[in-house]
């Protein structure tokens, strides 16, 4: 028998939005945009488009109601709407939206002989997963995070991500004023840094001794290199470094928690509670960053309540994206226990928030948990004027 409200209709659809400076900031030496809109960074060796590239889901239900899902869509997004599109909207077609953890499980299933755990089809996954999460909120008309085991948090400290300025001096006074509005936590980008110890000491120095100053490594380092750098850093008080060896290092990330003195934070490009069980029974961290563009609600809570388990905090990465999957972080964030701050990319989420309904916001170092049932927000029509054809 089917459910009461099945779901009838999945779509998908591909968005880029305009940005006048590329993430991370203005190209430097040697960085060149290519024919498809991407640039390569030189400092980590990573692609990124020039534009805010997003992939939007939409759930519809027999009733009529809508869930809204997004997913991490920033390269090559006509994968993500491939695998949407031709093999898990089609099954998800007649399925119970108010089940969405069992939903989860059996898409998840779906290509498990297949080698998937990881990339593309987790990250479609994740955004099935929100939208139905979102749809499973409007029918019971409760916001996601009380479907979650209940709302912790109606606010949540957010930490300055990234100073996308071309000096050091412009990226110092960018810092300052960020400190002046409130905020207590500024990170800065190895990828883009014209020398990490010296804009460790310059950052000091100008917002202060009492705010928490972080690193993102950007996977640039062995574990030797990324140990002599940290110990230099932790003179200037550094509250996390941020992915110093690469992803499949595990030895190389073990390694480097144990010899620093300051906590290593981990995990925005990992998918699943699989990839992160080893981590957590090896102490290769003791901060993770979940990436809600990557994992989805289910895949993020079950991630979040092992790190509770293994006494480790959660502090969310959060990417680029028009602000779906950022309620969605908010939601799940806010029912977990031990989550000192949230990421808070500025250069994406200020100038996106326009294209999303509800009150989310972020202003004097705290983000505002949207409210309403559901996560809270909705794609507002304006933002399909971006539509990009797959």
């Amino acid at each position: 028998m089917l459910p009461l409200d099945a779901i009838t209709r999945v779509e998908c659809f591909i968005i880029s939005l305009p940005r006048e400076v590329p993430y991370l900031g203005p190209l430097r030496e040697g960085e060149n945009i290519n024919e498809k809109g991407y640039v390569i960074r030189s400092g980590n060796r990573s692609i990124y488009p020039t534009s805010d590239m997003s992939v939007l889901i939409k759930v519809t239900a027999e009733s009529g109601k809508v869930g809204w899902g997004e997913t991490y869509g920033i390269v090559a997004p006509q994968a993500v709407k491939a695998i949407i599109d031709e093999v898990l909207g089609p099954v998800m077609i007649g399925r119970d939206p108010c089940a969405p953890v069992v939903l989860h499980e059996d898409l998840y299933d779906l290509m498990r002989v297949r080698g998937f755990f990881g990339g593309y089809y987790v990250d479609a996954l994740a955004g099935v997963d929100i939208a139905v999460w979102d749809l499973f909120g409007k029918i019971t008309g409760k916001p996601v995070a009380s479907l979650l085991g209940g709302q912790r948090h109606t606010q949540l400290p957010a930490y300055v991500s990234g100073l996308p300025k071309a000096t050091l001096q412009e990226r110092c006074d960018l810092a300052a004023s960020w400190v002046a509005k409130g905020y207590r936590g500024v990170k800065f980008a190895a990828a883009v840094s014209d020398g990490i110890e010296r804009e460790m000491a310059a950052l000091r120095e100008a917002v202060g001794p009492d705010v928490d100053l972080m690193v993102d490594l950007h996977w640039k380092f062995t574990s030797g290199e990324a140990i002599r750098l940290i110990k230099r850093l932790e003179a200037y008080n550094l509250y996390f470094a941020e992915a110093p060896c690469e992803p499949e290092d595990m030895e190389g990330q073990k390694l480097v928690a144990r010899a620093i003195g300051s906590p290593l934070a981990l995990g925005e490009e990992w998918r699943t509670s699989f990839e992160y069980r080893p981590r957590f029974e090896a102490r290769c961290m003791s901060i993770i960053q979940p990436e809600m563009g990557h994992t989805g609600i289910t895949e993020f809570l079950h991630i979040g309540r092992m790190a509770h388990a293994f006494h480790v905090d959660t502090i969310p990465h959060a990417s680029i994206g028009i602000g779906i999957f950022m309620a969605a972080s908010l939601q799940a964030s806010a029912a977990l226990k031990r989550v000192p701050y949230h990421e808070y990319q500025h250069s994406i989420f200020d100038g996106n928030l326009r294209y999303v309904t509800g009150d989310m916001g972020c202003a004097a170092g705290f983000y505002q948990v949207p409210t309403g049932p559901g996560l809270g927000v909705e794609p507002r029509e304006e933002v399909f004027n971006y539509l990009l054809k797959a």
